[in-house]
């Protein structure tokens, strides 16, 4: 039988870009808000409605726009806790790398306006009372919290990779990682915060094989000799120490870094940037299929965050079972109801067992409500801004609660079960 060849291309970005400035801004503000409100709750503090204090908790949708000069951040967030907004997004856009005016935005001199309001009292009445439980249906406080939205989630995973992630977005968010790396380190001095990378990856029967393609773009100083620096710089700094670290054949690939030459204005003084206009950057770069919803500024009862996580960890777990080689998992709610209206398993015909048994099994295993999921993935804690750069899935952080593979005996067992 003849081999089948396809290649696949996935794209990822540095935390210096400026969509990926404004994600990290948001969920630093998130962050800010989930700390302060847990210290309080430590501290015994009642909300003026004396409610439970996770039906009382952080309810926040924070967007973030950058300019030349400029920072915007608006949105709806309910929370009795104070933060400077205005320190918090200089102290992110300083960390990156941004505290120089020669680059035409820095964290000193840009204007920060605040335009945050407080969340719609109609919205909070189903989030903070579910469907069920305003019929008084509900006893338990995980039914009682609401999904944040309607919508459909969906999370991947295959064995291409150890982190069960797809190949060309696993590279092509290593090779992020390594360019701000040795731009922090200093290996490479002459680089500025904003880049971009991308991988194509050659399959031979659904196996990927090789990498075909990298482009790479990077900021840099104006005073570079040449682009022959740059191009050695990159192949010898970040290239060649990612793709020799993961194995995979790379020594016929096309290597295009900086293609259309110069590379010196960039960041917000070359392109606006916009919360959450990464969500391919920030899942399985296209390989797998996405609800359409961002992440960054939203906590964790916006379903569009949670759901995906969970979609993730139930993918993950169900190729970690060596149920599937591949699988695709989609949620789907309706606004201010607690249970998920669909849940349905794909697993492109690599499932061990049909598709049904598999879903089955994840319906018995995983609580997949809003507020269980919450519990169960530790979402009320501060870690937030890690996840707003290089990608919100495939990290090796045990932080990332969602990758971790602790139901796949359970899975295994139910699938059992199921087919006895």
């Amino acid at each position: 039988m003849a081999t089948e060849t396809h290649y696949f291309t996935s794209e990822s970005v540095t935390e210096g870009h400026p969509d990926k400035i404004c994600d990290q801004v948001s969920d630093a503000i998130l962050d800010a808000i989930l700390a302060k409100e847990a210290d309080l709750e430590a501290k015994g503090y009642v909300s003026p409605s004396g409610r439970h204090a996770n039906v009382d908790a952080v309810r926040c949708a924070c967007e973030t726009f950058v300019t030349t000069g400029t920072v915007l951040v608006a949105g709806e967030i309910r929370t009795q806790a104070y933060v400077d907004v205005q320190h918090i997004a200089r102290d992110v856009i300083r960390e990156i790398g941004y505290d120089d005016p020669a680059y035409g935005f820095d964290a000193d001199t840009c204007g920060v306006i605040n335009m945050i309001h407080e969340q719609s009292p109609d919205i909070a009445m189903g989030v903070d009372e579910s469907y069920g439980a305003q019929r008084g249906e509900a006893a338990e406080l995980e039914d009682r919290i609401g999904a944040g939205d309607q919508g459909m989630m969906f999370g991947y995973a295959t064995d291409e990779t150890e982190t069960l992630m797809p190949m060309p977005v696993h590279l092509a968010q290593r090779l992020s990682e390594r360019l701000a790396k040795v731009r922090k380190d200093g290996t490479v001095s002459y680089l500025r915060p904003d880049g971009k990378t991308q991988v194509t990856v050659r399959y031979e029967d659904d196996e990927p094989k090789a990498v075909t393609a990298v482009v790479l773009s990077t900021q840099h100083d104006p005073l570079v000799e040449s682009m022959d620096v740059i191009k050695h710089d990159m192949i010898e700094h970040v290239i060649a120490p990612v793709l020799d670290g993961e194995g995979i054949d790379w020594s016929d690939a096309e290597i295009y870094v900086n293609p259309t030459g110069r590379f010196v204005v960039g960041g917000p003084m070359g392109d606006t940037g916009l919360t959450g206009r990464k969500i391919i950057v920030d899942t399985y770069g296209g390989m797998g299929r996405h609800g359409g919803g961002a992440f960054s500024g939203k906590d964790a009862t916006k379903v569009d965050r949670s759901a995906a996580y969970a979609a993730r960890w139930v993918a993950k777990n169900v190729v970690a079972a060596g149920l599937a080689k591949r699988c695709e998992v989609e949620l789907a709610y309706a606004i201010g109801v607690a249970y998920p209206i669909s849940v349905l398993v794909d697993t492109h015909d690599t499932g061990v067992v049909p598709d049904a048994v598999i879903e089955q099994a994840v319906k018995e295993v995983f609580d997949l409500r809003p507020g269980a999921i919450i519990r169960d993935l530790k979402l009320r804690r501060p870690i937030f801004r890690k996840t707003a750069a290089y990608g919100h899935f495939g990290r090796e952080d045990a932080d990332f609660t969602w990758e971790a593979t602790d139901k796949a005996d359970e899975l295994k067992a139910a699938v059992a079960a199921l087919t006895e």
